[in-house]
């Protein structure tokens, strides 16, 4: 049975190849940590093809969604190929592909205008306004370092992210919005959105303040988190238009197939679908 020993000084290897690839700081951070959480199960043991499956049923064991597991296999499965082992790496589990989100995680048009009403009556502008952009634009929140006062002007950001250089619209009232903000924060050029330090804001920063916002909005905190901004953005684009092809260029998907997850009705509406059949007497 072959085996390699998995040491610190190949994971900071790795780490340096995925900025080499211009991977997101997200996708970077949650990479290693989950390479990082496969070593520390390793402990000592010497790494072969059978620990790395039976890291798979760990994690099933564990009780993470099957979504979940997948996606830690696929930093694994990176990491391995990284090293030269693609004989090790694991094969996902195998997923029927859901018909709806659940209701629980399903932000609407309705919680989304509360969640901006109780930022701007609790005074924080910039979350108002970043939520804001993010929903109207359909940014990924590593994308927000994009839009800057020039871009704003411009009334159009270019993004740079993935190996893929793609253009954003910024709509007109959401424009002045911003120029205005930028204006009274004395923000000349450069990133619209920065702490009291002049630094961009971190995803878990963000992350943090929209939770935050929940008890004081009354949404449950299960549907209040950057991306469902985009997810809601990509809903109403499609409602709008009909036009899915033009929706994954908007939001920079590579796939029809990765936009086709982000217009998936939640449970309650499929309930409904199924009600409006008249199959049941």
């Amino acid at each position: 049975m072959n085996s390699y020993s998995l040491i610190k000084e190949q994971i900071d290897a790795y780490e340096t190849y995925l900025h080499t690839e211009e991977r997101s700081r997200g996708t970077i951070e949650k990479y290693l940590r989950d390479i990082r959480a496969f070593a520390c199960w390793m402990r000592e043991r010497p790494l072969t093809k059978e620990a790395a499956a039976e890291w798979k049923e760990h994690l099933r064991i564990l009780g993470y969604a099957p979504s979940t597991v997948n996606s830690m296999l696929a930093a694994l499965n990176g990491f391995l190929s990284f090293l030269g082992l693609e004989e090790y790496r694991v094969k996902f589990l195998k997923i029927q592909r859901r018909l709806f989100r659940e209701t629980d995680r399903e932000l609407d048009r309705e919680e989304y205008s509360r969640l901006l009403a109780t930022a701007e009556a609790l005074g924080q502008k910039r979350l108002a306004l970043l939520m804001e952009t993010i929903c109207a634009t359909g940014i990924r929140v590593s994308e927000v370092q994009y839009i800057t006062v020039e871009a704003v002007r411009k009334g159009r950001a270019e993004i740079a992210l993935k190996g893929k250089i793609r253009t954003i619209l910024i709509p007109g009232k959401l424009a002045r919005k911003l120029l205005k903000y930028a204006g009274k924060q004395k923000t000349a050029s450069g990133e619209i959105f920065l702490t009291r330090n002049g630094k961009g804001l971190s995803r878990r920063q963000i992350w943090a303040e929209m939770k935050a916002l929940c008890k004081h909005a009354g949404v449950a905190p299960s549907k209040v988190f950057p991306h469902n901004l985009r997810h809601l953005f990509a809903a109403v684009f499609y409602k709008a238009c009909k036009d899915i092809a033009r929706l994954a260029d908007v939001l920079g998907h590579a796939s029809i197939e990765t936009t086709r997850i982000y217009l998936m009705s939640s449970g309650r509406e499929h309930v409904r679908q199924l009600e409006r059949l008249g199959l049941v007497s």
